[in-house]
């Protein structure tokens, strides 16, 4: 059993740095099992395919994710910094020397339907977009969803400019300063 959860590590572990760092469909199996020292068939026990192993890796990016800008969030004490406390938070990952762009856009690019990852990225994105519904909800707006949906626009832009343009710094001001513009019009510069 303990060597079955070593195992089990081992792959997520491998699977997270070169899926990140190379991308999903680049990456074979044979280099996540190489990469993490394991049998080949300590894979498919654990994941049963390739397509699992994807899901796996970016549940563990979802909930890496999630559990900072939760945590992150308790600095803000209204639901209007909140907004904008998510893009303070993601923005300082997106920053990263490392960062990459994001793993779920960048799984999904080349996915075809009903696969595993568009799964992963789908209940991904409805975290997101219900996290802005909720905070715009707790501010007051008089249609959550739609600005929940506008902030999630301005947020992916946010990534997408990040990785594509390689201006952090640029391209964050640029999101927040969006998104103040987009709550000022909504809520009004008070609220």
């Amino acid at each position: 059993m303990a060597t079955r959860a070593s195992a089990r590590e081992r792959l997520l572990s491998a699977a997270d740095e070169l899926f990140y760092r190379d991308g999903v469909h680049v990456v074979g199996i044979d280099r996540v099992i190489e990469h993490a020292g394991v049998a080949k068939a300590s894979l498919y026990n654990t994941f049963g395919s390739k397509d699992e192993l994807i899901r796996a890796y970016l549940e563990g990016r979802h909930a890496a994710i999630e559990k900072r800008v939760t945590e992150g969030l308790v600095a803000y004490p209204t639901p209007r910094e909140k907004i904008l406390g998510v893009f303070d938070i993601q923005g300082a990952r997106f920053a990263a020397p490392d960062y990459r762009g994001c793993p779920f856009m960048s799984a999904t690019a080349e996915a075809p339907a009903g696969t595993a990852a568009v799964a992963a990225a789908d209940a991904y994105r409805a975290w997101v977009r219900a996290l802005f519904t909720d905070l715009a909800a707790q501010a007051g707006a008089a249609d959550p969803v739609t600005l929940g949906q506008q902030l999630q626009m301005i947020y992916d832009g946010v990534a997408i400019s990040v990785r594509m343009d390689r201006t952090p710094i640029a391209a964050l001001a640029t999101g927040r300063t969006t998104a103040t513009a987009l709550l000022d019009a909504v809520l009004g510069p008070n609220r």
